[in-house]
Order: structure tokens, then C-alpha cells, then sequence
């Protein structure tokens, strides 16, 4: 059975069925069963904000299914998206456990599935599960790694080529074949500027000038990489 949007419907972590390898999915049995007690299960259709940045910390979001947008905004209007975060991640993790407002603005980017469990509720429950403090701990690293490749991109690549080469070609890391790649452009040309610090006609450009040199095809939102080396030189400085 379906729920909106298409999703699969809700179930108990213990026995769902888009049960992957990521954070909580690995507890043990009975830790997940105490998690289910504390859970609120809910769609969202694309465009909808889970939370902003600057606003209290609620708890936490796991994503079950979807994709969420994690941006910054300043004060004179400018949007940098950090990165897309995918089924398993866990959203407002940091905020939660120091109390600190959140840190990005989280909006649907596919229609998601998540789990939000109440910040006092995910206190208590780190505090009667030992083992969930290290898969908590390897979360918040893996974001910080993550922050740490986007400033990479933005403040070291010497050119909008570079930019998106390798923004493309993350998006391509899970690909089972090393020579070539296909998957589903996430992002608009607007929200790619966002992504790595520059303008939607420049990304236009890159990407048209990449469709020439047969480098990447785009049909609709599929993208194909003929060739990922090929398209890796670009990314090089």
C-alpha cells in the first residue's frame, strides 16, 4: 500500500521495507522498537520546508525516502545549497544535541517519507542507548566531511568548469560503473548555481559547452557521462 505521493506507506523501523544501511537502520531490534515509540511518520510533497535555519530545534528528521534541499541564506537574499541529503540521512542532528538553532534550511526536493522524533524524546533516547551515540558520531562526521568538500569546491576550483564537472561527477559517485555513469539530475541550472557559487547563465554555458565536447547528454533530467574519466579532467586543476 502507497502513501501520498506516491511513497511507500509508513511502517515500523524494525520491519520497513526501505530498510538500508544507514544510521538508524542498523540498530538492534529492541533499540528500534523504543524508537518506533517516539516516532512521527509523514509525507511531504516537493517544496515543502521540514524546517529553517535560525528557527528552535524541534528534534530530528530521518529521512525514509526522498530527497531534502540543505541551503544558507544572507541577508541580502543570496542562496548557497550545501548538499542533497538522501534516504538514511538525518537532518537537524547538530541542532538537536547542542540546543543551538538550525543551522540550514531544509525543503523538499522529491517527494520524502520522514521520521521526526521530538528533540527531549531523541535525548532520552541517546541517553538509554549507549550504541546510538556512535552511529550519531559517525552522522555529524560525515556531514562535516561533506561541508568541508563544498567549501573545497567553491573556494578552490579555479573555474565554473570546474565547479560543475565536479559537482556532476558526485552525483555519479554511487554508480556501480566506473567508465561511465547515468543518473538524474537533482537540481535545476538555478539551483546548481546555488550549489557552487555562481550564476544560472554561467552553468547554461558549462553544461551546453560539455553537451559539445560529448561529454555529458542530458534527455530531460537523465544524465548520461559517456565517459567519467574524460569528463574528470575538467574537474582537475
Amino acid at each position: 500500500m502507497t502513501a501520498p505521493y506516491g511513497l511507500q506507506k509508513g511502517e515500523s523501523c524494525a520491519s520497513c521495507r526501505l530498510r538500508g544501511s544507514t544510521f538508524f537502520c542498523q540498530l538492534p531490534q529492541p533499540t528500534l522498537r523504543d524508537l518506533d515509540a517516539i516516532k512521527y511518520t509523514s509525507s511531504y510533497p516537493q517544496g515543502a520546508v521540514l524546517f529553517m535555519e535560525k528557527q528552535s530545534a524541534r528534534g530530528i528528521y530521518v529521512i525514509c525516502e526522498g530527497e531534502v534541499k540543505l541551503s544558507v541564506s544572507s541577508a541580502d537574499g543570496k542562496t548557497l545549497i550545501l548538499r542533497i541529503a538522501k534516504a538514511g540521512d538525518v537532518l537537524g542532528l547538530t541542532a538537536a544535541l547542542s540546543g543551538a538553532s538550525n543551522e540550514v534550511t531544509a525543503e523538499v526536493l522529491r517527494p520524502c517519507q520522514v521520521a521526526f522524533v521530538r528533540r527531549e524524546d531523541f535525548l532520552r533516547f541517546l541517553s538509554e542507548h549507549a550504541e546510538v551515540y556512535r552511529t550519531a558520531l559517525t552522522q555529524v562526521a560525515g556531514q562535516y566531511q561533506t561541508a568541508c568538500e563544498q567549501i573545497r569546491t567553491i573556494g578552490l576550483s579555479a573555474s565554473v568548469t570546474e565547479k560543475v564537472a565536479r559537482l556532476l561527477l558526485d552525483w555519479c559517485a554511487g554508480s556501480t560503473a566506473a567508465a561511465k555513469c547515468r543518473t538524474t539530475m537533482p537540481l535545476t541550472h538555478e539551483e546548481i548555481a546555488e550549489f557552487v557559487g555562481t550564476t544560472r547563465e554561467s552553468v547554461t554555458r558549462t553544461l551546453s559547452d560539455f553537451k559539445r565536447r560529448q561529454l555529458i547528454q542530458l534527455h530531460g533530467s537523465t544524465l548520461t557521462i559517456p565517459s567519467v574519466e574524460a569528463l574528470a579532467s575538467c574537474a582537475r586543476p
